[in-house]
């Protein structure tokens, strides 16, 4: 026969309380230290949480995270702002191009930004999926066009590599303006890195498909 299981501690140890947070030991010692959460010490030094605390400071789960709610243009700006003199140079095969080449290549970023904006965004998986798709293909004929303008394909990736590098820092800058809990923005930052990695995937495809 089964024996009754036992009622759950009111207390917590600082483990136990951290790993229902979903934030580090360290942050919650810190929370404690600043009197932001409710703990005492052990006659053996070890802290204890009460466990009603720590729960309620749980985030209530959505049925859906809030929507970005940024567009390629205000991402593109953003960036800009926020680091001008950390900006590398443009390749030296960009460089080259003329006025509208360069004008050319913006587009499609500002295209790919709001592609993978709406892919994020979407509310059903198809949608979704759609939206990648889309953006796969664009990706693809913007390697293609890399390759008919004379850059090599390591200098077609490691242009790609800037504008991933860019676009997932303005990201989780947008998860904390938007103010998405911890699994929240997790998620959200694992769903772009796959998304990119799909983006490289039709990038490579694209150039090697005209070098053919």
């Amino acid at each position: 026969m089964l024996s009754p299981a036992r009622p759950a501690s009111p207390w917590l140890s600082l483990g136990e309380a951290s790993r229902i947070l979903g934030i580090t030991p360290g942050t919650l010692r810190r929370w404690a230290d600043e009197g932001q959460v409710a703990t005492f010490v052990t006659p053996g030094g070890h802290r204890r949480f009460p466990r009603s605390v720590i729960e309620s400071l749980v985030p209530h789960l959505r049925a859906r995270r809030p929507a970005l709610g940024s567009s390629a243009d205000r991402m593109a700006q953003a960036y800009r702002r926020a680091r001008p003199a950390e900006r590398p140079a443009p390749p030296p095969w960009l460089a080259s191009l003329s006025d509208a080449d360069r004008a050319d290549f913006r587009d499609r970023g500002h295209r790919l930004l709001a592609l993978l904006l709406e892919h994020l965004d979407a509310e059903q998986k198809e949608a979704a999926q759609a939206k990648l798709a889309e953006a796969c293909r664009a990706a693809g004929e913007y390697g293609a066009r890399a390759a008919s303008l004379g850059a090599s394909l390591a200098e077609a990736v490691e242009f790609f590599l800037r504008f991933r590098s860019s676009f997932v820092g303005e990201l989780a800058g947008i998860a904390r303006r938007r103010r998405l809990d911890t699994r929240e923005a997790t998620a959200l930052l694992v769903e772009a890195e796959a998304a990119m990695d799909r983006l490289l995937v039709a990038l490579m495809n694209g150039y090697s498909e005209l070098g053919r």
